[in-house]
């Protein structure tokens, strides 16, 4: 078969092309590139297609950009097809957001792909890689770790973006353009061992296929196995996913624990991604990240938490599993009146102080605490902790510092700032669902009752 009726085989058989799609080229004036376009050209009257190429400009290579743009314009000129050209800046890019240049110039490239694709109304954004590509790809995944979705490679269709040539070897593609005597131009930079790709197509490739010549055509086989079953988990996912999220926000999501519980770690951990993947709050957990959340799952205690990178926390609650980079609440300073009442709407909870007569008293629970109201000045300050803040435990009697206080009741520390703290003047009389203050405490002798309690809202 040759290369023309192979093109023409993924193509039928990945179904990337349509009567009358308006397609845009990737052409850089390389050999994968030239290849592609020509083989669409090719085909443009079966199809009936409409072609553009689009030069993007990386800003890398001055000295080479020039000729390169004026062979392709060439080239598109002489085939009678529409030229674009691009220009993008990798190096400032790189340097705001952190990237290596190659990170860099992937992300800005399939920006102006998508651009101009919008721009002109492209149905399909065509780009040259081969099944050489592929394989280079498949090791790269492998050395530097990646799971079962990493290995399925590059796919051939990924929503409007088709690779006609992933299933064609690159000998192939530059045997074509030969036999068609077809030039092309060969990029410097691909042939520099600086860059990752180009260390493993040079050094270790071509070990590789002195001990198996069908390498690649194997690599792809393996690619497409991996590719379908990981389509097939995938599929599995997006069903157990409608089940699970009751709450999603931009920066947090909620699943329920029930099913988590009991399900295999092989369907969990793409569950766990995708629930991080579909908040943007949320980038930056890697694999060590999603095994440690498992084991939270698994055997960690209601209450149990994680606290990962960027500010990300993973919280074990009765019902679900948060995840969230929200930052904690941290209270503001309000007056309660006695009698009153406040709705703290950060902490989700509502304060209210009462007179209460002495046979009321029942004794202390977390919700609620009774003060000597004749030792309270009125009104109290509601606020958060505060660097230095100390009070006495009841039952306790000692001075204690509320840090430690937190750390021994064992509360975790993105709610610390969340806790009520009620005060009467300087001092504080209670840690509000915690602890009140030994020295406002009901005496023998007490006339007057004060009550306070914490309500959460519903």
């Amino acid at each position: 078969m040759n290369l023309l009726d192979k093109v023409k085989a993924t193509i039928k058989k990945h179904s990337m092309l349509y009567e009358k799609d308006t397609v845009l080229i990737g052409l850089s004036g390389g050999a994968d590139s030239v290849c592609l376009l020509t083989v669409l050209n090719q085909l443009k009257e079966e199809y009936k297609l409409k072609l553009n190429a689009l030069y993007i400009d990386h800003g890398l290579r001055p000295d080479e950009i020039p000729d390169e743009i004026e062979f392709c314009k060439n080239l598109c000129e002489r085939l009678n097809l529409t030229f674009i050209t691009k220009s993008i800046d990798v190096l400032s890019y790189a340097k705001e957001y952190g990237l290596n240049k190659q990170e860099a110039a992937r992300d800005l490239r399939y920006k102006a792909f998508e651009d101009v694709a919008f721009e002109i109304n492209a149905t399909k954004t065509a780009l040259a890689h081969n099944a050489d590509d592929q394989a280079e790809t498949f090791f790269m995944r492998i050395l530097r770790g990646s799971g079962q979705k990493g290995l399925s490679g590059i796919p051939p269709v990924r929503g409007k973006i088709i690779r006609p040539l992933i299933e064609i070897e690159r000998k192939e593609i530059e045997e074509f353009l030969d036999t068609s005597s077809q030039p092309y131009i060969v990029d410097s930079s691909n042939i520099k061992k600086d860059y990752f790709r180009n260390w493993l197509r040079l050094s270790i490739m071509s070990e590789f296929k002195r001990k198996n010549p069908d390498l690649i055509n194997t690599i792809g086989r393996i690619s497409e196995i991996i590719r379908e079953e990981d389509n097939y988990l995938e599929l599995i996912v997006t069903k157990t996913l409608m089940k699970l999220i009751p709450k999603k926000t931009d920066r947090t999501i909620e699943l329920f624990l029930v099913p988590l519980e009991s399900m295999d770690k092989v369907i969990l951990r793409r569950v766990l991604r995708r629930s991080i993947d579909a908040v943007e709050g949320l980038r930056g957990i890697s694999f060590i990240h999603i095994e440690d959340i498992i084991r939270l799952i698994k055997s960690g205690q209601s209450g149990d938490r994680l606290y990962l990178p960027n500010g990300i926390r993973v919280i074990k609650g009765y019902a679900t599993l948060i995840i969230t980079s929200e930052l904690p609440v941290k209270l503001d300073v309000y007056k309660l009146d006695v009698p009153g009442e406040i709705i703290l709407k950060d902490a989700g909870v509502m304060i209210k102080a009462s007179f209460e007569e002495q046979a009321a008293v029942i004794g202390q629970v977390k919700e609620k605490a009774f003060f000597d109201a004749d030792k309270i000045k009125p009104p109290l300050t509601v606020r958060g902790r505060k660097p230095g803040d100390f009070f006495y435990p009841a039952g306790f009697g000692k001075r204690k510092k509320l840090q430690d206080f937190f750390v021994d009741e064992k509360i975790p520390r993105d709610e610390r700032d969340s806790v009520p703290i009620i005060l009467s003047g300087e001092d504080i009389i209670w840690i509000g669902g915690y602890r009140a203050d030994e020295r406002f405490k009901i005496e023998k002798n007490t006339k007057k009752i004060l009550l306070l309690e914490i309500k959460p809202l519903r």
